[in-house]
């Protein structure tokens, strides 16, 4: 690999390609680069490659099938689940990387991410990265360290007044910790729910706090997978779209606000695409909710000494809560490149030169939340990128 740390002062050779991360999208991107004859270096700021895979809860598998989200040129082997396990996504990755011979520098995060001063004729000379260890130059820089990067850094209402434990769903392995206690989790989403499920089967008592009305899909539907019935319909109409993930819904499960879940006046597709919000993929929190296993709760107003109070006036008791509040790409943390990322944080559409800023040999890959599946996205950004920086290949 063709690879090189250099002093501040840029001398040297710039790499043809720098990826940073080192995570499903960066291996794609390594992979799709190295099939197309150019080796990147990638840099990793985790002690290993698929941190974020590694340090997930126990329980947790992938919502979309494993026939539609390997990463391309290897499937996952035959023998696993429909529905791989984490400790099965970890091994995959593994396998992965070294079957494409990609060897990532770990323990170097990224402090900074800046165009390189131009030549004496103008023309682009490429990027700067600085890492801990050093600094490189680079023709070409993929960002793929992921929109969970970090956890949000949400606090509650008076959150210094509850004495049990309370820690973000980052910090969640399993429910070994909670048996037999009362536990709020907070946050309906995916992570959320799951570990409600997860703390109900394991004999602890959890209570979700639903803030907003969240849509809730099937995992699968009339015996399809939720992921193939989306890719279906990925050219459909939204309207469309939403009205067909609405009616999966309501078949699988019935009218869920008696149980605190209203449907939200946004469907699913239009969620996705306009909020970036992804549908609860039921797994059995739904029947567990139905069966008592798993009180629900409007939004927290507040903690207090006991417990917490919420927003429709009602009070409960808990022994701990588990904040799954999500998680942010943070680029601009390290990105200082002028009109990449939009107000939010998030990268704009790297294809969008007039409107978005677009640099070009500057791509984002894995910042698209789509109904078809995180890890197939990824292949197929990971495609499209190392065909547009070496054509032809």
């Amino acid at each position: 690999m063709a690879s090189m740390g250099v002093s501040a002062q840029g001398d040297g050779d710039p790499v043809p390609a720098l990826i940073i991360g080192a995570g499903p999208a960066g291996l794609a991107s390594a992979a799709c680069l190295k099939q197309r004859g150019i080796d990147a270096l990638v840099l990793e700021a985790a002690p290993a490659l698929a941190h974020a895979w590694r340090n997930h809860y126990d329980r947790l598998r992938l919502h979309t099938v494993k026939k539609r989200s390997h990463l391309p040129g290897m499937p996952f082997a035959k023998e696993l689940p429909r529905y791989p396990a984490r400790a099965d996504v970890v091994a995959y990755l593994e396998a992965y990387a070294a079957q494409f011979g990609i060897a990532p520098r770990t323990g170097e995060p990224v402090r900074r991410l800046r165009a390189a001063d131009a030549g004496s004729d103008g023309a682009s000379a490429g990027f700067v990265v600085e890492t801990a260890r050093a600094v490189y130059r680079a023709r070409a820089v993929v960002v793929a360290t992921g929109f969970g990067r970090v956890p949000n850094p949400e606090r509650l209402p008076e959150q210094e007044r509850f004495p049990g434990p309370l820690l973000h769903s980052s910090a969640y392995r399993n429910a070994d910790p909670f048996v037999g206690r009362r536990v709020l989790v907070v946050g309906a989403g995916n992570t959320g729910a799951e570990i409600a499920l997860d703390l109900a089967e394991a004999g602890a008592r959890p209570t979700l706090s639903v803030r907003a009305p969240v849509n809730v899909v099937p995992r699968e539907f009339l015996g399809l997978p939720i992921q193939v019935t989306s890719i279906h319909l990925r050219k459909a109409p939204t309207k469309l779209a939403d009205a067909i993930g609405r009616m999966a819904s309501r078949l699988s499960f019935g009218n869920l606000a008696r149980y605190g879940l209203p449907r939200p006046a946004m469907g699913p597709i239009s969620a996705i695409k306009l909020r970036r919000r992804i549908p609860l993929i039921d797994v059995g929190t739904i029947a567990a909710i139905k069966r008592g296993q798993i009180a629900v709760k409007p939004g927290v107003a507040r903690l207090t000494e006991t417990g917490a109070a919420f927003s429709d006036g009602s009070t409960d008791d808990f022994d701990a809560v588990v904040l799954a509040t999500g998680f942010r790409p943070a680029l601009s943390e390290f990105v200082e490149l002028p009109g990449v990322l939009d107000d939010q944080g998030y990268p704009r559409d790297r294809r969008d030169r007039q409107a978005g800023g677009g640099i070009p040999n500057l791509f984002f890959v894995g910042y698209q939340i789509a109904a078809t599946g995180h890890l197939r996205e990824i292949g197929l950004e990971a495609q499209a990128m190392a065909a547009e920086l070496a054509p032809g290949s």
